[in-house]
């Protein structure tokens, strides 16, 4: 299986730069061409912080051409320079080892920190921070004018948004805005579709999922679960006034209510408790303004034995990169991000989905099996509220098993009618990259029709 040879990443971080630029965006380019950086300022006091990753396994087909997957991760206010890049699908691990499951076998790879004042993305002053998910998608816009519209290559690539968690907000708000973008003339680029991974684009179908789901795989008893479906009922009641805030606060009494009647169970992977599973160090709930959520605190913890990613950031990456700021520092969790997003967090998406799929935009659902935070059950549920025509086909179809060489047994399953697409990922929590990296691939070679892809699972209109 081809990949980045581990001489030639490890000698990446030594090798000597030059700085070239896109109007408006300074930036930093491997002289081989292989990786490239920058900042965009997407409005006055906002910079974001970009890394292109160009695959060594591009083929440039007329017909066919190479993707290029733009990964937006969730928190909010987790890195995605730092999360998607080194824990889950870039080309190194967080030891800088070579990652043989890495998704450049299938198409380039853009990370980027989003929304501003997340990761290396910083802002000048915190009234620049984002309020809404639509705030995000116009800073991604204009960071994507910035990158594409001056740069023929780039618009030869078709891209595609794949998200996880609270990405998925992200990527249904910015490719309904990219649609709107490119149909305007301001945006030069090949639009090919959304993937939303574990992704929480309804979190009322997702909080009343939690204790029938916990019920029955015997981590909550009648009592609990009585106690989470009064908040869940709580939170609904709350959505439905508009009140967002007080949603998100009663979200984080439930989860407290949840670790209490499960011991603790991990909400990313249902069958483990927080602390069974070595690699979750904290299944504390976010506190507003005081601790870091969940999600980043279990992704940092992913890191190898010999793997810190926060020193990693910090140090060897900060140190090849050049021009982060001496005073911007990494974080793993941004919690002044998470608290400007607190009145659009509990907020649904569903719509947008609709509306992408009446745009005849590609739409690719993937959940893992054993995610409770997420859970497939809250996935189902958002998905069957939908208003597309075409809904009822698509519930009525077969599903197709996947299988992965050299594996035994079912590894998951997938079905697809028109221009939407849902996978079932056997064995895989929130994080399916790292939980099922074969189905996680044969996924990305299908929603992307990469020319290096094999024999696709299902075919896409």
């Amino acid at each position: 299986m081809a990949h980045f040879s581990s001489s030639h990443l490890l000698f990446s971080l030594l090798l000597c730069v030059h700085l070239f630029f896109f109007n408006p965006a300074n930036a930093i380019k491997i002289s081989d061409g292989s990786e490239q950086w920058g900042y965009v300022q997407v409005r006055p006091k906002a910079h974001m912080f970009w890394w292109l990753y160009q695959s060594p396994q591009r083929i440039d087909n007329g017909s066919t051409p190479w993707p290029t997957v733009l990964w937006l991760q969730g928190g909010p206010g987790a890195s995605g320079v730092g999360f998607g890049n080194f824990e889950e699908v870039g080309p190194l691990d967080t030891d800088l080892k070579p990652r043989s499951t890495t998704w450049l076998q299938k198409a380039d790879l853009l990370f980027v920190d989003n929304p501003v004042g997340t990761g290396y993305s910083f802002v000048e002053d915190e009234s620049a921070l984002v309020r809404t998910d639509e705030d995000a998608a116009a800073d991604l816009t204009t960071l994507l004018k910035a990158l594409y519209n001056s740069n023929a290559r780039l618009q030869s690539s078709p891209l595609f948004l794949v998200a996880e968690s609270y990405g998925g907000k992200y990527a249904v708000t910015l490719g309904l805005s990219i649609v709107k973008a490119v149909k305007a003339g301001g945006l030069k680029l090949k639009f090919g579709g959304v993937a939303l991974g574990d992704s929480w684009i309804s979190p009322e179908d997702f909080v009343f999922s939690w204790a029938p789901l916990l019920r029955d795989v015997s981590r909550l008893e009648i009592k609990g679960a009585e106690e989470a479906n009064s908040l869940a009922e709580k939170i609904k009641k709350q959505i439905a006034n508009g009140q967002y805030l007080e949603a998100t606060n009663t979200w984080s009494e439930l989860e407290n209510v949840i670790s209490e009647n499960s011991n603790h169970v991990d909400f990313y992977n249902f069958m483990l408790d927080s602390g069974e599973d070595p690699v979750s160090t904290s299944t504390v709930s976010l506190a507003m303004g005081t601790s870091m959520s969940k999600y980043a605190t279990y992704l940092s913890s992913k890191a190898s034995s010999n793997g810190d990613i926060n020193q990693l950031m910090n140090g060897v990456i900060k140190q090849k990169l050049k021009i982060i700021p001496k005073d911007v520092s990494w974080a793993a969790q941004s919690n002044l991000v998470f608290s400007a997003l607190s009145n659009d967090f509990m907020k649904p998406r569903i719509a947008e989905v609709d509306e992408l799929l009446s745009q005849g935009v590609n739409v690719t659902i993937y959940n893992g099996q054993v995610d409770l935070i997420c859970a497939t059950k809250g996935t189902e549920a958002w998905v069957q509220k939908l208003k597309w025509p075409g809904l009822q086909n698509f519930t009525n179809l077969e599903r197709t098993p996947i299988h992965c060489e050299g594996i035994k047994g079912t590894r998951g399953f997938v079905k697809s009618y028109q221009n939407l697409h849902f996978y079932w990922i056997i064995g895989a929590g929130h994080f399916v990259p790292l939980d099922n990296p074969c189905v996680a691939l044969k996924m990305l070679g299908d929603l992307t029709q990469s020319p290096a892809a094999p024999a696709a699972v299902t075919s896409f209109s």
